[in-house]
């Protein structure tokens, strides 16, 4: 996409643009701060919080970590950095996706007391997607 492309389309509104940077930053820390929980803390701790870790396998555990923290990073990273700002698009897709597999596995196992957090994680990354790809993208860095 090129900054021309990008100011061609509808001006997004200072408190569009605030929204869109708040719940960047929101899905940024949340996903940083789970996924660093399931790749560093011991699998005893965290099944303590939560029941499923202690019930997968690690390398299952330590790949949603691995995904968690992926999807963090690319969701404010490149459109902070703007440079290929559209992959902050992709990794809010990427967490949408993550988002809908995990309510499905936790609706499976009975866990629906987690739920509610994928929920409101999926509504931040939809509406990362949603506005980052067709209202307030971020033009790359020139």
């Amino acid at each position: 996409m090129t900054t021309t492309a990008a100011a061609s389309g509808p001006v997004p509104g200072a408190l569009l643009k605030i929204g869109l940077w708040a719940a960047q930053i929101i899905v940024f820390v949340l996903f940083i701060l789970f996924g660093s929980m399931k790749l560093f803390m011991p699998v005893d701790k965290l099944a303590a919080m939560w029941v499923w870790p202690g019930q997968v396998p690690i390398w299952f555990l330590h790949l949603t970590g691995i995904l968690d923290v992926a999807g963090g990073i690319g969701v404010l990273l490149p459109a902070t950095m703007r440079i290929q700002p559209r992959l902050t698009v992709y990794a809010a897709l990427g967490c949408t996706l993550l988002q809908i597999v995990a309510i499905i596995f936790h609706f499976s196992r009975g866990e629906a007391a987690a739920v509610p957090l994928n929920i409101v994680l999926l509504a931040l990354s939809v509406f990362i997607l949603r506005e980052r790809s067709k209202y307030a993208p971020i033009a790359p860095r020139q």
